[in-house]
């Protein structure tokens, strides 16, 4: 995990994590994709942030993450990473 690198949870089925994926690609914005479906590591990631629940998509940027958000929510999620950053 790059702690400076967006990271995205979700599945391939998943409509919301499609459009999340979608997003970031059309923005140019870099991220990992997880598939917490096929990668063990990236579902137990996303259980111990929720008291041993599956819930995607969620988004992890830096020490901070942002469950199933709006495209506005995610963009306002980025911008205020960075602005903490610079």
């Amino acid at each position: 995990m790059n702690k400076n690198k967006l990271e995205l949870y979700g599945t391939g089925w998943c409509p919301k994590s499609a459009i999340l994926r979608n997003f970031l690609q059309s923005e140019w914005i870099e991220f990992t994709d997880y598939n917490v479906e096929t990668d063990s590591d990236a579902e137990q990631r996303v259980k111990n942030l929720y008291e041993g629940k599956l819930k995607f998509p969620t988004i992890i940027l830096g020490n901070k993450h942002l469950k199933n958000p709006s495209i506005l929510e995610l963009k306002n999620f980025i911008a205020n990473y960075h602005n903490k950053e610079s």
